[in-house]
């Protein structure tokens, strides 16, 4: 395979490169959908929880679906921040 050569020829700096590259790049689209529904709401998640939101417009589709994206993005937010600060060990 070709793709395997190539990967072998990398050094190890040039793969904690690529690394914390892919980290930064998903870090970016989750804070982008955070702050996206942050406006879209005019609150924060945590906020958008509290008051059940979801609940209070009853359920509907487009709440509920931002719902899930929104928590997918917290929770991305928090483990592409922690991998990166794993990253730095190695760095």
């Amino acid at each position: 395979m070709q793709i395997r050569k190539e990967i072998e020829k990398l050094t190890e700096g040039e793969l904690l490169e690529m690394f914390r590259n892919e980290f930064l790049r998903k870090l970016a689209k989750y804070k982008l959908i955070d702050e996206s529904l942050r406006k879209k709401y005019g609150i924060s998640f945590e906020e958008f929880e509290n008051k059940n939101i979801v609940a209070r417009k009853n359920y509907s589709w487009e709440v509920e679906s931002d719902a899930q994206e929104w928590e997918v993005a917290i929770d991305g937010i928090a483990t592409y921040s922690r991998k990166l600060k794993e990253l730095e060990v190695w760095t």
